[in-house]
């Protein structure tokens, strides 16, 4: 099997975030960057389909040079090779953006299979899969949990609510995205990290350009705040005042 892996180099969690002077972006340069959480887990998966059926993973990433810090890594964990379609503009681009550069970029390749993670850890859209599979007019699935490949048939399981679990039959290629959690991640062992100084990264600029539908306007850190509300009337009126402030303005019963 041919397997892409979509990951994105996001700021690490335990970062204090810090805005630009325009208040539309973070500081990059005083930023501590990691691979996308979710993204780790649709690389876990896409080397343990490797591992049962052979064939290779190539890890592919938009953003500035720095993404290759990410590529690196999942390069030591195991991935072949790395696709790196570069340009300082993907720092800040919306998902759209994204996803039509990564689609421009591995649609060309014989993939039989394109992994992404569910959403990424800082704009959390869950849409680049989607958007990846409409462009390269592949079936897709999201929320998949589990992944079975049948010759040209491949089969997974998708996380519903409430419990509820669907399994779905899709020929193949196809693009799905990873729940989290579904497996344990590999870290990068000494050999690994040896073996990816040797591996390839092939770097590519954009096809077009960034077409952004989205744009951020204002970020701010969490406005932080104490109210007191003083409820009048007797007992049996203010607890029903009460229970209606809880209900519709702190929205903490339902």
């Amino acid at each position: 099997m041919h397997i892409a892996v979509c990951v994105k180099q996001v700021p690490t969690r335990d970062w204090q975030p810090r805005l630009n002077d325009s208040g539309t972006w973070i500081r990059d340069e005083d930023a501590s960057f990691e691979m996308n959480e979710p993204d780790a887990y649709a690389l876990e998966a896409a080397l343990r389909l490797k591992e049962q059926h052979g064939g290779d993973v190539t890890v592919c990433s938009a953003g500035p040079a720095r993404v290759t810090q990410v590529l690196r890594e999942a390069l030591a964990r195991g991935a072949d090779r790395a696709l790196h379609v570069q340009d300082d503009r993907f720092a800040s681009a919306d998902v759209y953006g994204i996803a039509d550069a990564l689609a421009a970029a591995i649609r060309d390749e014989p993939f039989d299979l394109v992994l992404t993670g569910l959403q990424s850890d800082d704009l959390g859209a869950a849409a680049t899969g989607v958007v990846i599979a409409e462009r390269l007019n592949r079936p897709h699935a999201t929320i998949v949990m589990d992944v079975q490949v049948d010759g040209g048939t491949l089969r997974v399981k998708r996380e519903l609510e409430s419990g509820w679990f669907q399994w779905v039959s899709m020929p193949l290629p196809a693009v799905v995205t990873i729940q989290s959690g579904i497996n344990q991640l590999r870290y990068a062992t000494l050999k690994g990290i040896m073996a990816a100084k040797k591996k390839e990264i092939r770097t590519v600029t954009p096809a077009a350009a960034i077409d952004a539908r989205q744009q951020i306007a204002r970020l701010y850190a969490p406005e932080k705040g104490k109210k007191t509300h003083l409820i009048s009337g007797s007992p049996a009126e203010a607890a029903k005042e009460l229970v209606r402030r809880l209900r519709e303005e702190a929205r903490v019963i339902a």
